[in-house]
This record gives C-alpha cells, sequence and structure tokens, in this order.
C-alpha cells in the first residue's frame, strides 16, 4: 500500500511539473526553413503556390504515405486548399490565402481540428538570374498545456528538410 501511495503523490507531483512548465513557456511557435535553388525565380514561384506540388517534398507527406487527401479549388489560386486525414501526423487542412506574383505565398494552416490558423508562407527571393533563395516559414498558437510539447519537438528540423527536398526536387527536374 505504500508503494502505491508514493506512486500516486510522485504521479501528482509530476503533473504538477508539467503544469508549471507548460505555464511559463511560450504559447506560440515560430518555424522556417531556407534554400537556395539553381533555378529562376519564376519557375520556383509556379512551383511553391501548388499545394500538389509539396507531396514531393514535405517531410508530412514522407511520414505518412497512407494519409487521405482532399484537394479542391484550382491549386495554385486563393481559396484553392487541401483537407487531410492522418494516424501518423495528424489531421489538418490548408488553403492559399494570398499571392504576391512571383514572390510570396500566404497559407491558413489548421491543425488537428483547430479553428485557430497558423501562418504559413513561402517567400521567393531571386538573388541571381539562375538562383532563388526560398524560405517556408510558419507562426501559430499552442493551447497551455500542450505547448509543453514544443520541448520535445523541432518544427525548425522538419521546415529544414522540406526546403532541402524542395531544392533537390526542383534541381533534379530539368522540365521547369
Amino acid at each position: 500500500m505504500k508503494i502505491l501511495k508514493y506512486l500516486v503523490y510522485t504521479l501528482i507531483v509530476l503533473i504538477m511539473i508539467t503544469l508549471a512548465t507548460a505555464a511559463v513557456l511560450p504559447k506560440t511557435f515560430k518555424a522556417e526553413g531556407v534554400s537556395v535553388i539553381n533555378k529562376p525565380s519564376g519557375e520556383v514561384y509556379n512551383y511553391v503556390k501548388q499545394i500538389k506540388t509539396q507531396e514531393n517534398y514535405a517531410v508530412w507527406f514522407q511520414k505518412d504515405p497512407d494519409m487521405v487527401k482532399n484537394y479542391y479549388g484550382t491549386d495554385g489560386t486563393i481559396g484553392s486548399g487541401l483537407k487531410w486525414q492522418s494516424k501518423k501526423v495528424g489531421d489538418g487542412e490548408q488553403v492559399i490565402t494570398g499571392l504576391v506574383e512571383g514572390r510570396r505565398v500566404n497559407i491558413d494552416l489548421f491543425l488537428n481540428g483547430s479553428k485557430d490558423a497558423a501562418k504559413f508562407n513561402f517567400t521567393v527571393d531571386s538573388i541571381a538570374p539562375h538562383q532563388t533563395k526560398v524560405k517556408q516559414a510558419v507562426e501559430g498558437a499552442v493551447p497551455y498545456p500542450f505547448n509543453v510539447m514544443m520541448l520535445f519537438y523541432n518544427m525548425d528540423a522538419d521546415f529544414q528538410k522540406n526546403a532541402d527536398h524542395l531544392k533537390q526536387v526542383l534541381e533534379a527536374n530539368k522540365a521547369l
């Protein structure tokens, strides 16, 4: 009986420490990945503005090849998007909300049934005639106490992998 009592007390203390830690951690997140791609900026922009092309480079699609995807609208235009269901990476939706021709793609990202969108974007900058810098960035809110999970997950690493994969895919594709 004593052991059970100590286990319960230990569990309560661990829960209190976790909740106290979550109370002082940020309730927002930011992540980004950057790559320099040896292609003209117009070609790169026309590729990244299409949500469907993310299947070729985004780590989340690679983590769950059985993801159920439902694309809607005309890809690469405001209002088009993707809803997905996944047991491995969670459910979500992304919708193109803004386009600055040749420069920027703004996307609202809804994860796991959230009504509050994280703001995801691609920024495309020409740094030479056949060289383009692409930044993928996201920022949003993480509700308490789930913000404690940010201690164990490095979103920057996934976004950098996306940027690296994007570079590989585009530079390998001679048709662009």
